[in-house]
């Protein structure tokens, strides 16, 4: 029997190893729908907003690493998909979206609910268009799943309706992307960047997502090099843990000797890093290896540009290295970043468990110290990113997923949905703010229909914190942020999650061993200090400008922590001055 078009094109997923399609059904998306009831193997995810089931599929993608599919009905249904999308694309995770149209022969009409998505998504794809024939399925399948897969990013397929329901032309296809391989640079690149890093007397390497897989790689090259590691936010979770030569993290986030190191060395190597914030750098000595030819110099003048693989240039350079055999420069660095740690990492965690409303910072360093080894968490854009940068400990194994060059709200809870279907055995923690929470606050019902045994932990502070802080370093009245108080508890309660309400640090603990020890959905609504954005007194006039300064002012002289603990014991084999 010939297969209609819909059913073809579900079943070319499950062969290619998509196990679920997230979105809400509806009219022109009703025969793709049933195609995933009627396929085995293969099932539809409903979520309550479709901008989450695109935030779903970017959490499954870079979980995995394989292609995460989402779909959206014609019109409205496809436009909630765009902002998700934005993220998966920025993020560089492997989705298809699946954009139902109207019926084919009213497109061009101003037909109900008429869009054109296979233009609207092009600036959040790499590959975007329409399906006009029901023989243009199988080829321009292939084509957006192998783009998605193939350049890390977004393929959009827009469908219309009834082509959906006609017959197939051809069969369906046993068809499974190509994974991108490793890039190894020229040789003669090679040998220009061992020239430069056994010229230079102090090298610094800055990290980033690029070097997932090469920690023992990056490690050794800073043996060789005894060169200070520092790391953007992306490359936090790759870089921090077991790493002698860590001097922090740069960047609006960033603290520690890792701005210091990066501004006195005489040649950077940024490493799988595309380092948004080029006012952080300092705009020459630089060397940048990168996978991605279009990152290599878009943020900072270069000496070398070096299109590579992280692992595989490094691999390809170290038999072409000198052993360097003066350590001052490295040991300088880790003494700055463990004295830049030590003063200020007492006043965020010591002597606070029983001061109200709950700091912050010390529920995030409870919530560290509980999680498990192998825990995905998922962060809210705003203050959750500060808790995260600052209180989450890597160890290679611990995942940390966010909306991080995107930087959209309510990311959190629909990421944290679609890490814990694609990994059912693991702890996944939702690091909600009360304002992304409340944007996105229906995905609680996905939660409990579904069952998913996800933990919110909700950081509610009753106001837009990031917000406020912008407004108030740029001399502006805090209007808009500040909203009444929510019982987010209460809610969830009433939406079949279980759920508890801290209002006394002393109780962070014992509540948050409690929804982690529960076997379904669990949140922790903990009602957290406002006035934690306090501007600390050290701040120089001349850096309180912008969003940049507001960021420093609050954070980068902020609470560390367990990591001055591994700052100290860094220093353990350093002789001292």
């Amino acid at each position: 029997m010939v297969p209609t078009v819909a059913e073809q094109l579900v079943r070319t997923l499950r062969r290619a190893g998509v196990s679920r399609v997230y979105g809400i059904v509806g009219d022109s998306l009703n025969p793709i729908v049933d195609a995933i009831r009627r396929t085995e193997g293969i099932e539809w995810v409903h979520v309550r907003h479709e901008e989450a089931a695109a935030f779903a599929a970017a959490a499954e993608a870079q979980l995995t690493g394989k292609l995460a599919v989402c779909a959206g009905s014609c019109g409205p249904g496809n436009l909630h998909l765009i902002n998700g999308l934005y993220d998966a694309h920025r993020s560089g995770a492997p989705v298809l979206a699946i954009a139902s149209h109207i019926p084919s022969g009213q497109i061009g009409s101003g037909y109900f609910q008429e869009t054109h998505p296979e233009s609207l998504f092009t600036e959040c794809s790499h590959f975007s268009e329409l399906v006009s024939q029901p023989e243009q399925m199988a080829r321009l399948l292939r084509t957006a799943m192998q783009t998605s897969v193939g350049r890390r990013g977004v393929s959009v397929l827009t469908i219309p309706g009834d082509i959906a329901e006609r017959k197939a032309y051809g069969s369906d296809e046993d068809f499974r992307p190509a994974e991108p391989g490793a890039v190894v640079p020229p040789p003669t690149t090679v040998d220009q960047l061992a020239t430069l890093l056994n010229n230079g007397e102090k090298v610094m390497l800055f990290c980033g997502a690029g070097c997932e897989n090469a920690h023992d790689d990056v490690m050794e090259l800073a043996s060789w090099l005894q060169a200070p590691v520092g790391h953007s936010f992306g490359g936090k979770e790759w870089i921090q843990y077991d790493n002698p030569y860590d001097v922090g993290m740069s960047g609006l986030l960033g603290y520690g000797a890792c701005y210091d190191a990066m501004h006195a060395a005489d040649r950077i190597v940024m490493l799988g890093t595309d380092f948004p914030y080029d006012t952080f750098l300092p705009q020459a000595k630089t060397i940048q290896v990168d996978i991605e030819p279009a990152h290599l110099g878009r943020r900072t003048v270069l000496d070398l540009a070096v299109h590579g693989s992280v692992a595989e240039t490094i691999r390809a350079v170290l038999p072409k290295l000198t052993q360097k055999t003066d350590p001052s420069f490295l040991h300088q660095m880790l003494r700055e970043h463990t004295r830049k740690l030590e003063v200020v990492v007492d006043a965020y965690t010591k002597n606070i468990e029983h001061r109200t409303p709950i700091h912050p910072e010390y529920a995030a360093k409870v919530l560290d110290e509980v999680a498990n080894d192998d825990t995905v968490f998922t962060v809210d854009t705003g203050m959750g990113c500060v808790w995260a940068a600052r209180y989450l400990t890597p160890n290679g194994k611990r995942r940390v997923l966010g909306s991080f060059r995107h930087g959209s709200m309510a990311n959190a809870l629909p990421h944290a949905i679609g890490a814990q279907l694609a990994a059912p055995g693991r702890q996944v923690v939702s690091i909600s703010g009360d304002g992304g929470l409340a944007m996105l606050m229906g995905e609680l019902l996905t939660l409990s229909s579904a069952d998913l045994p996800v933990k919110v932990v909700v950081f509610n502070n009753a106001t837009l914190g990031m917000v406020k802080l912008e407004m108030l370093v740029d001399g502006l009245p805090d209007y808009g942020t500040d909203h009444p108080p929510v019982d987010f508890a209460g809610i969830a309660r009433a939406a079949g999650v279980h759920a508890v309400r801290v209002e006394k640090p002393a109780e962070v603990r014992d509540a948050l061993v409690e929804a982690f020890a529960h076997p379904g959905p669990a949140l922790v609504d903990l009602v957290t200090d406002p006035y934690a954005l306090a501007v600390p007194p050290r701040v120089t006039g001349r850096q309180v400008r912008g969003f940049a300064a507001a960021i420093s002012r609050t954070v980068l002289t902020g609470g560390v922590g367990d990591m001055v603990e591994m700052a100290r014991a860094n220093l353990r084999n350093v002789p001292r001055p």
